[in-house]
């Protein structure tokens, strides 16, 4: 299972008219800990930031499953509802889990989250479907 965090990168740019902007970046990376975290995105930030950058949070991030498309430059957080049935009470139980989908836009996500639902056994819903502002995903890769 992988544990992810939500990593921001604080930084300067300069912009094609010479104007230097100041830029607030978030990214997802598979690490065991908040220090490897930090680690590991320090080390995939050095050869895409000339100048200095610091790390200005880290935070947990409650992700149950990612679906990757190579084809998609955007991530998207889909909140689904998993639907059991309490046979004691005789009532509906929903329990809400989030996935991520990459995705070019709404409705890839959607198709692509349905793809990876595909084999599920379990009754679902989807309640939400947003964009996140998430630039890039760091998976865990053994050497």
């Amino acid at each position: 299972m992988h544990t992810w965090f939500e990593c921001k990168i604080k930084y300067e740019k300069t912009i094609e008219d010479g104007k230097i902007v100041k830029l607030n970046e978030a990214y997802l990376v598979d690490a065991l800990s908040f220090s490897e975290a930090e680690t590991r995105i320090n080390k995939e930030m050095e050869p895409f930031i000339s100048g200095e950058f610091s790390v200005s949070n880290i935070r947990r991030a409650r992700i149950n499953e990612m679906f990757f498309n190579e084809d998609g430059d955007k991530w998207y957080r889909c909140k689904v509802m998993f639907i059991s049935l309490d046979e004691e009470k005789g009532i509906e139980k929903k329990v809400a889990t989030t996935m991520m989908v990459q995705a070019t836009d709404i409705k890839q996500a959607l198709a692509g989250l349905d793809e990876g639902m595909k084999g599920t056994l379990a009754d679902y819903q989807i309640a939400a479907i947003t964009e996140t502002n998430i630039m890039d995903v760091y998976k865990f890769e053994a050497d």
